[in-house]
């Protein structure tokens, strides 16, 4: 026998050793829950996420003192009919006294009346970044709360950066609750459709729970060296129940089909030991080809980006190591489980009824698969063109980076949100404009940053609520802010018009003549134009990564170059698909009732990056399990044509099944409120989709009976295989290789005919 494989040699000390292997397995879970318990969840602060000018801007801001600090407003109005000005007075000073006492807050500015005097605004100035805003507003709003009853002739309610962060994870805490209740089911009953059997249905989802639970304490011990941006564990949670129920699906069902061949013959050891060393191995590369592609996210230079990459790669590591190590275990548990009821029966003189079994594909997938087999050319030719024509929308896709705006408004502090901008329309957007120099400039800089302020004033997409220019120095007279206030939403042509006439045109003419300044412009639209562009610029870097990785992955494989440069194109393809569809959903309005979203007239930043990136990783899944039941049959001596019709027929049923399963994961989340996480699962799960049913179904088995022979160039392994095969049946007198449907390979090895009714 030749040397095992790392693989196989895992499953069968696992196989003999079951015991040892779940109780190993229990032991690795807790012990990673309970070590990111200990050491808790680093977050990431406002500097990691500093980009672009913005992000110098905000920098030198930060050193000075003299940054934007989070802001609450507190709304006063009456219920109904114009305001009382003695009771909105008397809350104004319950207000700013209770606001005053707080260590959490910096300022409390003097009240504001909106233009019609119905509505009276607190504006109250927190300490600390950002960043932590979520957190220290809680106090803030719990002296709201008392304000409001103090007072309750009147509408009292609070809203701001922070107030709205807060509602957005709280929000997410429960939509996350909401994908596992949906989640959950379905996987259950496409698990028992496939298996027919509640005792297998409960391994993958087992599997999976356990493999994302470990994840979760993994990914608190990763933050100490990667800060968490708060979307890790919804990507855990994303990729790990998919990927989790995907590996053990594809070892189940090669375990199930080795117990068919042998019929009774092997036990319940040999039988994992066998399917390790084909689904295991194929699990390994699968895996493999996921974390090197997810690991291409890094290099786009970005804190979320690096926090979904260190999740996705968590969790589909951890899926690997389940499915290679107590996966076996439990296989055997559960087969001698069945062996000893099938002896029981059998000493009790009754009949034993065969629960395992290998099922050829239904007449549903015959029909589907008939297209690429009897015209391949035809099929191939239309296939594609249907997806050209959806990848068409992307060609008008407008990156935008989500803001405020975007929020659902079912979180109180963005009704809120709605009503201060309805009165006071000027708080939309704010630009600060930062300016760096000599102390001894500070004069001019300070006379420079009026006279910005006074050409701005004319500038109909500029407002100006105070009519003074709202100047901060430092202390050390070296830093000195201007803020200028626009009337526009956050993500609109108006708001991103203002900060190009602010950066192009008043900052060159004004202060940008002074020596040796430095300048810059933060702020939300600042920060979301600069990501935009970071992103854009990240892009073309990202993707070679990925094309590159994905090729070598490939070649790795299947030792093919053909079947890497077809890989690239086919998840080029899919990407594309996925993407137009997106576009056409998300970027018009048409679709904002039925799905629940307010449209952005554009697509999130980071959801084409994302999608490349984890749909190249998910694609290989399919493209690994699939080609290797292909390459595997012929490397027994099976025709090219024979093994690409045998090799997609036999794994149609459990390709179907996966897909569903993560379509089912990834169409959850278009369910929930958050506009990018909304994105993200659409698109993932119509990849998935196109992907599962597209191109494995018409596109590559076409393509691959076009290819032939040369789908496995330059390896030479395929040749000697039909060439060792066709001497071997002419010795026999057998002119062809064979064809009997008894002639199937048992364990790796092809069978002679008749050889299973023999055993």
């Amino acid at each position: 026998m030749g040397k095992r494989s790392a693989t196989v040699r895992v499953a069968r000390w696992s196989a003999l050793h079951p015991g040892r292997a779940i109780v190993g397995w229990l032991v690795f879970v807790v012990l990673c829950l309970g070590g990111g318990i200990a050491v808790g969840m680093n977050s990431a602060t406002s500097a990691d996420f500093r980009v672009g000018e913005a992000g110098r801007a905000e920098a030198l801001a930060t050193e000075g003192g003299v940054q934007l600090r989070p802001t609450e407003q507190v709304l006063i109005r009456a219920a109904s009919g114009p305001l009382d000005k003695t009771a909105a007075d008397a809350a104004v000073k319950d207000v700013t006294a209770r606001m005053k006492s707080l260590p959490e807050v910096a300022s409390v500015a003097a009240p504001v009346t909106s233009a019609d005097g119905r509505v009276l605004r607190v504006q109250v100035e927190l300490n600390g970044p950002d960043q932590e805003g979520k957190k220290n507003v809680i106090p803030l709003q719990a002296q709201t709360e008392k304000v409001k009853k103090a007072h309750p002739g009147l509408v009292i309610e609070e809203t701001g950066a922070a107030s709205v962060s807060k509602g957005v994870n709280d929000q997410r805490g429960d939509d996350l609750a909401f994908s596992e209740a949906i989640t959950l089911p379905v996987t259950l009953i496409t698990l028992a459709l496939v298996f027919g059997s509640v005792v297998m249905v409960g391994v993958p989802l087992l599997l999976a729970i356990t493999s994302i639970m470990a994840t979760m304490g993994l990914a608190m011990l990763a933050s100490h060296l990667l800060p968490d941006t708060g979307v890790g564990m919804n990507m855990i949670l994303l990729i790990g129940m998919a990927v989790g129920v995907d590996y053990t699906l594809f070892y189940l069902k090669r375990e199930r089909e080795e117990r068919a061949r042998a019929g009774g013959r092997l036990t319940s050891e040999a039988l994992v030991e066998a399917a390790a060393a084909t689904a295991g191995r194929a699990i390994v590369v699968s895996g493999l080809a996921v974390i090197v592609s997810t690991a291409a996210l890094y290099l786009a230079g970005d804190v979320i980006f690096d926090t979904l990459a260190t999740g996705t790669i968590l969790v589909v590591a951890v899926a690997v190591v389940s499915s290679v190590t107590v996966l076996p275990a439990l296989l055997v548990k559960l087969g001698r489980r069945t062996e000893r009821r099938a002896a029981k029966r059998l000493a009790q003189g009754k009949q034993v009824r065969r629960t395992y079994g290998e099922k050829k594909p239904g007449r549903a997938w015959n029909a589907l698969l008939a297209p690429a087999r009897r015209r391949p050319a035809l099929t191939l030719c239309l296939s594609v063109l249907v997806m050209l024509g959806l990848a068409l929308p992307a060609l008008n896709m407008k990156l935008k980076d989500p803001a405020r705006d975007s929020f659902s408004r079912d979180i109180p502090a963005m009704q809120g949100y709605d009503r201060l901008l309805d009165a006071f329309p000027e708080q939309r957007v704010r630009h600060l404009v930062v300016v760096r120099a000599e102390a001894s400039q500070a004069a001019d800089v300070r006379q420079a940053l009026r006279q910005l302020d006074h050409e701005a004033q004319a500038d109909p997409l500029f407002s100006h609520p105070s009519g003074t220019p709202l100047l901060r120095s430092s202390k050390d007279r070296r830093t000195t802010t201007l803020e200028l206030n626009a009337p526009h939403a956050t993500y609109s042509e108006k708001a991103t018009a203002s900060l190009d006439h602010l950066r192009h045109d008043y900052l060159p003419a004004t202060v940008g003549k002074l020596p040796g300044v430095e300048t810059a412009v933060t702020g939300e639209v600042p920060h979301g134009t600069d990501y935009v562009e970071h992103q854009n610029q990240k892009l073309p870097l990202v993707l070679g990564f990925l094309l590159l990785m994905t090729f070598a992955m490939t070649v790795f494989a299947f030792r093919s170059v053909v079947l890497g440069l077809l890989g690239i194109v086919l998840n080029l393809l899919s990407a594309a698909s996925a993407l137009g569809l997106l576009v056409l959903v998300f970027q018009g309005e048409w679709a904002e009732e039925l799905l629940s979203f307010v449209s952005l007239g554009g697509i999130s930043s980071r959801v084409p990056l994302f999608l490349f990136v984890i749909l190249f990783g998910l694609s290989m899944d399919y493209q690994v399990f699939v080609v290797s039941r292909i390459r595997e049959a012929a490397l027994n001596g099976v025709p090219t044509r024979q093994a690409v019709v045998e090799g997609i027929g036999s794994s149609a049923k459990v390709v179907t099944s996966a897909a569903i399963v993560m379509v089912t994961v990834f169409a959850s989340f278009v369910m929930l409120h958050i506009l990018e996480m909304k994105q993200m699962g659409f698109v993932l799960a119509a990849a998935v989709l196109l992907d599962a049913f597209v191109i494995r179904v018409m596109i590559l088995p076409a393509a691959l009976l076009l290819l032939g022979r040369a789908t496995w160039w330059p390896s030479r392994a395929i040749r000697r295989a039909e060439r060792l095969t066709a001497e071997r049946y002419a010795a026999r007198g057998v002119p062809q290789a064979p064809q009997n449907a008894d002639e199937r390979p048992v364990s790796g090895h092809w069978a002679e005919p008749g050889a299973a009714r023999r055993g």
